[in-house]
């Protein structure tokens, strides 16, 4: 079993009105030349999750933070100017609660962070991550 030390939530960076899920990102970073796609989980506007990577496989979402880290990706994340917008849907939410919830239960030790805790030049997952799990 991976040791898991960190929970890093993403966004598609996708506009509201455009729902897709881990089979459109699967094909995004495939076209990337990776082997899959790079998170673990993908939280649709409706609120359902769908599966990424298998949770025992790295994932691929934030470099020198893979090993020990699941991704979780949120779609949206983006206005219709492509601005950085916390525009997710309520079930959204809700679901992205429940899912921390039961991994931090398999893995307490986990700090769940956002991907620009990384990262100078990304807004992702365009929310203060830390402080709305801390809030939770």
């Amino acid at each position: 079993m991976r040791e898991i030390r960190e929970i890093i939530i993403h966004c598609s960076a996708t506009h509201p009105g455009r729902d897709i899920g881990a089979a459109d990102i699967r094909g995004w970073h495939l076209s990337r030349g990776w082997k899959d796609i790079g998170y673990h989980y993908v939280i649709r506007r409706d609120g359902v999750i769908e599966k990424g990577r298998d949770i025992e496989q790295v994932g691929a979402h934030v470099e020198g933070h893979n090993q020990h880290s699941i991704g979780i990706c949120m779609v949206g994340g983006v206005n219709r100017s492509n601005q950085p917008d916390a525009n997710f849907t309520w079930r959204q939410w809700t679901t992205l609660h429940e899912l921390v919830s039961v991994l931090k239960e398999n893995h307490p030790e986990a700090n769940v962070t956002g991907h620009r805790a990384y990262t100078s030049t990304k807004a992702c997952p365009s929310f203060d991550a830390v402080a709305w799990w801390n809030q939770a």
